[in-house]
């Protein structure tokens, strides 16, 4: 029956189309596939797909997969008979054809399984069309997906990378590396930095991507970094023509890399221009709507990045010229030693320490030698540590011994009206005789390297950190004495050279002692290496380092002097003591001499321990003039004097002064403010010491009393 509406639109005789007309016209074939008999009817469009002449089809499923792939036959075949004792009643897939040039081709097949009454399939009738302009489609849309997917990791892993960038060259890092540049598609990149007027050309890679006389430009000049930071504007260069068009000066220097297009991009932190950044690509024409999303977005991400690093590097440079400003200008020159101190910054922005190293001349051709920590990583700290370092340095050359200095600059910090307290290590060296005073407060233990490069970790008695000892009343600080030979080196430093979050302490100083014992026998440069270890380890902590190394063949001075506290009920001092007398009197030419002076030099610091209420101070000096003579002073504070007396046979003390009477020249006593020293000479020979005598042994001196030359002065 006719649509009487449609006969008066006048529509085509053959309206509608049959159904076979339809399914031909869009490429789609039938098949009728009778199970039981093993026959499949492919009608005429159905043949075409395959690329088969019906005259060659002799309608066995096994003819037609001749066409298909083996793994997409086995691929098919497999699907199908999984359908089929499923109990599925429909099935599709895609699959490809190899046509008779030898393409392939995507089509898509789909099945209606018709059962008898036991359920067993015994017929398929379905459909075969081309599927190649829908899965190009579907391709296209996937790869668009895919596209989208991979600029947006670019972005996201730029930012992630630029994320750990604490400085301007950590952000160039990021972006010229070569994962950096094969994530951003880019051939080449360039960047410069806003810099009073002018571009700053701060990076170009790879190389041979420079163009000479661009180093520096100004921002009115014709180039597209310029006109960016002046538009702030981005610039999609899409062509070589394009490029050579619009900017003549430059082209001319970019040929050679092949360049197709060009994006530059203006740098922008709160609104205003702080540089440029331009991305060269090779075999690249066009930029989609996305990709100039995708680059405004990253040149944001590295803008910030960009500000946040120029921040830090500011912030770093005044707390680092601060902290340089605390420390010594310069380091003397010491006759007997060679010196090597560096300081490293810590890595935090403006966060400081208070680490700090002196080298202090004293005389008698001695020097101090100062390493500390001042608690904190900020401003206080290091205007601490400026104060502190001061006052030490005023104490020591004032003449105080190791121990007093220590006492009187925690006093000092104490006084301050700071919670801060310091970690210190303060030794005076010998450098004629090699003895080594150490007073060590609250710090890590010093290295020793001798002279074949073995190194060793020095234990130094310690006390209290300075601050925490006044705070506590504990201002004892006992003085450990080491003898420092020609060659060898003492390494003081602070804690960030040894200490990592998370990690063992002792781990530290075994990786420090390796360091230095495999290290440079330069001073100078076992200073840098230990400095760029550290840096390495990735250690966020400011350091101080101090290298001092007695010199070979360094001939004393005429003169000397050499001074320690000895504390009462303090053994280890007096063993000290008598360590620094005998280093010193064999330093000093005189090592004939050690027995006698050691021994009347611990009778009497034996006397003013045991005969007054505190410890004493005993000093050791070598006088000079028409004679050389080595001179023993014990002080104390007791204003009592000393009395010479003869024991009886039977008696176990009053020796003391005997003894000294025998083997000194000459002894006295004098009066010093609420105390006394004693004190006892010994005259030293010129020339060599096996030329010189040894004096008699203690039973060639005649009877007490004829001491004949020797003098008695109170």
């Amino acid at each position: 029956m006719v649509d009487p509406a449609a006969d008066a639109l006048s529509l085509p005789e053959d309206w509608p189309a049959d159904s076979d007309l339809s399914l031909s016209l869009n490429r789609m074939g039938s098949f009728d596939w009778d199970l039981d008999n093993g026959l499949m009817h492919m009608d005429g469009t159905a043949l075409g797909l395959f690329d088969m002449d019906p005259a060659e089809y002799d309608g066995r499923p096994e003819t037609l997969g001749r066409r298909v792939p083996p793994a997409e036959a086995t691929r098919l075949d497999g699907m199908v008979a999984q359908a089929l004792k499923g109990g599925s009643s429909h099935y599709g897939a895609y699959f490809r054809v190899r046509t008779r040039a030898g393409e392939l081709r995507w089509t898509h097949t789909q099945g209606c399984i018709q059962r008898d009454g036991t359920g067993r399939p015994h017929r398929i009738i379905g459909i075969v069309r081309d599927a190649t302009l829908e899965l190009a489609e579907a391709t296209a849309r996937r790869e668009a997906d895919e596209e989208r997917r991979r600029q947006s990791s670019v972005v996201e892993s730029t930012t992630a990378a630029l994320a750990h960038a604490r400085t301007v060259q950590d952000v160039i890092d990021v972006l010229i590396d070569t994962h950096g540049l094969e994530h951003l598609g880019a051939t080449s990149v360039v960047m410069g930095l806003l810099e009073a007027g002018r571009i700053h050309l701060v990076a170009d890679g790879p190389q041979g991507a420079y163009v000479p006389g661009t180093r520096w430009t100004r921002v009115d000049e014709e180039y597209p970094m310029s006109e960016v930071v002046r538009t702030l504007t981005p610039c999609f260069i899409e062509s070589p023509e394009d490029f050579a068009s619009s900017y003549p000066i430059l082209w001319p220097h970019l040929t050679h890399l092949g360049i197709t297009a060009a994006a530059y991009l203006p740098l922008i932190a709160q609104a205003r221009p702080i540089g440029a950044l331009g991305l060269l690509y090779s075999g690249k024409n066009g930029f989609t709507p996305e990709e100039r999303d995708v680059l405004v977005a990253l040149g944001s991400s590295i803008a910030q990045s960009l500000q946040r690093a120029m921040l830090f590097e500011q912030e770093h440079d005044l707390a680092e010229g601060l902290q340089q400003a605390m420390l010594p200008r310069r380091i003397p020159d010491i006759p007997g030693a060679q010196v090597a101190v560096r300081y490293r910054a810590a890595r935090l922005g403006r966060d400081i320490g208070g680490d700090w190293y002196d080298v202090i001349p004293l005389p008698g051709g001695r020097v101090g030698a100062v390493i500390g920590d001042v608690q904190g990583h900020d401003t206080h700290a290091a205007a601490v540590m400026g104060q502190l370092r001061i006052v030490l340095r005023a104490y020591a050359a004032e003449g105080h011994s190791p121990a007093t200095v220590m006492a009187r600059a925690s006093v000092f910090l104490r006084e301050l009206d700071t919670d801060r307290f310091a970690t210190c290590t303060y030794m005076e060296v010998d450098t004629a005789t090699g003895v080594v005073q150490a007073v060590r407060a609250g710090h890590v233990d010093p290295l020793l390297r001798d002279t074949d490069g073995d190194c060793r970790r020095v234990s130094v008695r310690g006390a209290l950190p300075l601050g925490l000892s006044a705070e506590f009343g504990a201002l004892d600080y006992p003085v450990s004495v080491l003898e420092l030979e020609p060659g060898q080196t003492l390494v003081l430093y602070t804690d960030g050279l040894v200490e990592q979050p998370g990690a063992d302490l002792d781990e530290g100083m075994e990786w420090l002692t390796s360091r230095v014992r495999n290290g440079p026998a330069d001073l100078q440069t076992l200073a840098d290496q230990l400095c760029e270890a550290v840096g390495d380890r990735g250690g966020d902590d400011d350091v101080a380092i101090l290298l001092l190394r007695r010199r070979h063949g360094y001939a004393p001075q005429a003169g000397g002097k050499l001074q320690q506290h000895v504390a009462q009920n303090d053994p280890e001092a007096l063993r000290s003591a008598r360590h620094m007398i005998r280093a010193a009197v064999r330093a000093w030419g005189a090592e004939e001499l050690a027995d006698e002076v050691e021994l009347a030099a611990d009778e009497l610091i034996t006397n003013a321990l045991l005969h007054t209420d505190g410890g004493a101070v005993v000093t050791l000096r070598m006088l000079t003039g028409t004679e050389r003579r080595l001179r023993v002073e014990v002080e104390d504070r007791s204003s009592a004097l000393p009395r010479r007396r003869d024991p009886d046979a039977s008696g176990v003390s009053g020796r003391g002064l005997v003894l000294v009477d025998r083997l000194a020249d000459v002894w006295g006593v004098e009066s010093r403010g609420g105390g006394k020293c004693v004190w006892c000479e010994f005259g030293v020979a010129d020339g060599p010491a096996e030329g010189r005598g040894r004096r008699p042994a203690l039973g060639a001196v005649g009877p007490a009393g004829e001491a004949g030359s020797r003098m008695w002065r109170t």
